[in-house]
């Protein structure tokens, strides 16, 4: 019997957490194992097979040189606890799927940094918060992402206010919205690694956002 992938999923310590429950189906639905890792949820052992950093909360902007002074929704104890958790992960080659505030993080420990707020950059992008797919985002032809899902013109959701800037070291931007702002990241140097700003969580049920959890559990197996 094949011994399927264990799974770490990074969040929030709520009880009622909906992107927990939504990435758990799809790892489920992929093959995987999902573990929940929270300030509340520790890992019930050994190492995981991937990692799935997710979303929620703003970042600290001491941890990427931001403007201490303006006002966020932070969780410092998370903070600490997903980088602990990435810099495991890219120490010991654990495959990393970073969503929303989970890519902004990996880029953050990788050295990159983020716009704070980017509403008011926008100009020619939809941005209304919402879980449907109605912002389109544009891929890198030669991209691990644009592989992955099998097209170059993604429609996703969108949730958040903040963005890639300036990437980490080794990493690669790989998408934009019109508005020409960072929406996807990968490894550049060969590493297992996969930041989204969108949540494909919440749109499973379209092949080319399935896709990006199938790639997890393959590169983890």
């Amino acid at each position: 019997m094949v011994e399927r992938a264990q799974v770490g999923v990074t969040g929030n310590a709520r009880r009622w957490s909906p992107s927990w429950w939504c990435t758990r189906l799809a790892i489920g639905l992929a093959g995987g194992v999902p573990r929940r890792i929270s300030v509340r949820h520790p890992y019930p052992g050994g190492s995981p097979d991937a990692l799935v950093i997710g979303g929620g909360d703003d970042i600290s902007p001491e941890h990427y040189n931001g403007d201490i002074n303006e006002m966020v929704r932070a969780d410092p104890e998370r903070d600490r606890l997903e980088i602990e958790w990435i810099e495991y992960a890219l120490e010991n080659g654990i495959p990393l799927l970073g969503i929303c505030r989970g890519a902004q993080l990996i880029n953050v420990v990788l050295g990159g940094t983020l716009h704070q707020d980017i509403r008011q950059l926008r100009r020619l992008t939809y941005n209304r918060p919402g879980l449907l797919p109605t912002k389109q985002v544009r891929l890198v032809a030669d991209s691990t992402l644009a592989g992955v899902c099998g097209k170059q013109r993604l429609r996703v959701n969108s949730l958040h206010y903040q963005a890639v800037k300036d990437e980490g070291h080794g990493l690669r931007v790989v998408g934009h919205d019109l508005d020409r702002i960072v929406q996807a990241i990968e490894s550049g140097t060969g590493q297992r690694i996969i930041g989204v700003q969108w949540h494909p969580e919440y749109l499973f049920y379209l092949p080319a956002q399935f896709a990006l959890f199938r790639w997890l559990l393959q590169s983890g197996a």
